[in-house]
């Protein structure tokens, strides 16, 4: 039997809810009101008849029939049925401190945001501070409260565990000079999606495991054989392999490749001992494949390539500054290029119809032109390359006119609303934007966000020929958050001769460092700087564009 809590509880959520959906406020005030009466009654309402609680302070007639429901039920109906009309990522939201029902609403409905994830990205983008009720101080608290509470979760983005792995790694090297310590597994791979970090190391067990938990790094759990497994910060698994000097290259090869790429070289190869495992492929009459390229089986007899670093990158394309969603002026997201020794910046703020992004009107384009021309003038050894992020419409069209397309050195063209289409209405949309001359790159072709949102389906090795067909070249968001193209069609867009662009996305100069993650995904698909167009010199891409 339901006590008053478990009661108090339904109706309480129920008053949220209804919030949350703009219902009733009067009604869902009501509610509130009486969880907070329910939960404070001496009596348990259980033990009561009808009229009995019906009659108790602040319950009433209305309040108590739904109290008789859940006790006969052990339900609400209504409260079900809000429920299951709410994405499960909006009801998380209510586990975030900063933010209440009102604010979820203003998230849900008009932000047209349905996921942790999505809500941190958007204060990355400093969304929140376009709507009313969000400051910058409640979007900071907002980002830090949601990921305090994504810090349980079992998977993380690669960005995420970074700066941890590579703690944990020196520390250990540190600790124990005589003794190797490698990265090893999906982290090696370099995947997007981290479930743990493992490691093969010729530390004796006793001594790792005591060392770990001396310094709180993290505390042993389950069986040890093979993997010494610990639960670390931020609840994620770290694992090892202790073994010999004998047999640590041959443990750190077998860990660090796919299960089917493993078994290919396996069945066409032996692996005999070896004091470094570039020997296996010494062996085996074939350049060393990195550990980044171990997935498809397909790349043990593919030609050996030079694949792209992050030096490679010569210019920033694709960023946001204050003339839209971006937090820094135009001269500093400029100024920051030059200091990080880029040598252009594509500055590719939102257009129009990306309202909740301040997108650019035509007269604001035309005073974002003017400014660039002056600093362009003032900084004459840099280039700022006038672009824009311009939405793809509904129907496929794009957000201005062709006169005012043609005003922009190159236009990256990405979907940004109504997100939750079919294959056939994504790829309708896409191919039509593709085709438009003005189309110079494919923005985030997915609109996927990693952990958070799957994106809307399409057929890559279509838009992959027609982006071909276009000469429209294909980007790799480099936000670790997207990695979008996917690195697994990578290969089939080069093989096809197509273009990409790692672009960052950035909404300040600190975002100009995501490069490095859009890299590492590059480099698991074999991109080599030929192929990219922001490794491009200022001179190279303005001969691409065309433009003096």
């Amino acid at each position: 039997m339901p006590d008053n809590y478990s009661i108090a509880d339904q109706f309480s959520l129920l008053s949220k809810l209804m919030d949350i959906h703009g219902e009733n406020s009067f009604r869902a005030k009501s509610y509130s009101i009486a969880a907070f009466n329910i939960e404070k009654l001496p009596v348990q309402l259980s033990t009561l008849s009808a009229a009995e609680i019906i009659a108790q302070k602040g319950i009433g007639d209305s309040t108590g029939k739904k109290v008789m429901e859940i006790l006969q039920t052990g339900k609400l109906d209504q409260l079900e049925k809000l429920v299951a009309s709410t994405p499960p990522g909006v009801l998380d939201m209510l586990n975030i401190k900063g933010i209440g029902p009102k604010k979820i609403n203003t998230i849900w409905k008009e932000m047209q945001i349905e996921s942790l994830g999505e809500l941190l990205y958007a204060c990355e983008e400093n969304r929140l501070l376009l709507y009313k009720g969000f400051g910058a101080k409640t979007q900071q608290n907002v980002r830090d409260a949601i990921e305090f509470y994504l810090s349980n979760r079992e998977s993380f983005l690669y960005a995420e565990v970074e700066a941890f792995a590579h703690q944990v790694q020196n520390m250990l090297s540190a600790a124990f000079p005589g003794h190797k310590i490698q990265h090893t597994g999906a982290f090696r791979r370099q995947l997007e999606i981290i479930e743990q970090l493992e490691w093969i190391t010729t530390i004796p067990e006793p001594e790792l495991t005591g060392y770990l938990a001396a310094h709180e790094i993290a505390k042993a759990e389950g069986d040890h054989q093979p993997w010494i497994r610990f639960k670390g910060q931020q609840n994620l698994t770290l694992s090892f392999i202790c073994t010999t000097p004998a047999q640590f290259a041959r443990e750190l090869f077998e860990t660090s490749c796919s299960t089917d790429f493993l078994h290919a070289w396996k069945s066409a190869f032996t692996l005999d001992d070896a004091d470094d495992e570039t020997q296996y492929f010494e062996q085996a009459g074939i350049s060393v494949i990195p550990a980044a390229r171990r997935e498809d089986p397909s790349v043990i007899r593919q030609p050996a390539v030079t694949l792209i670093q992050p030096s490679d990158i010569k210019g920033i394309i694709h960023a946001h500054s204050q003339w839209s969603d971006g937090s820094q002026t135009l001269e500093e997201m400029a100024k920051a290029c030059m200091e990080q020794g880029f040598e252009y910046l594509v500055i590719s703020d939102h257009s129009k119809s990306a309202f909740y992004a301040n997108g650019l009107s035509e007269e604001r384009i035309a005073a974002q032109h003017q400014q660039i021309d002056e600093l362009n003038a003032k900084y004459p050894a840099f280039r700022i390359f006038k672009s824009i992020e311009c939405d793809i419409l509904n129907d496929g069209s794009l957000d201005y006119s062709n006169d005012v397309l043609a005003s922009f050195d190159l236009v990256i063209t990405s979907i940004h609303s109504n997100l939750k289409m079919t294959e056939e209405k994504a790829m309708a949309r896409l191919l039509k934007a593709i085709e438009h001359p003005s189309t110079t790159i494919l923005g985030h072709m997915t609109g996927r966000l990693l952990l958070s949102r799957k994106g809307y389906p399409v057929d890559h090795q279509k838009i992959i020929d027609v982006c071909k067909a276009n000469d429209v070249v294909i980007e790799l968001n480099a936000h670790p958050r997207r990695l979008d193209i996917d690195w697994r069609f990578i290969q089939l867009a080069l093989d096809k001769g197509a273009m990409i662009s790692i672009d960052p996305d950035a909404h300040s100069a600190d975002g100009y460092k995501d490069v490095t993650y859009g890299v590492l995904a590059a480099q698991k698909g074999g991109l080599t700087k030929e192929r990219n167009l922001s490794s491009f010199s200022r001179k190279e891409l303005e001969q691409y564009l065309s433009i003096g």
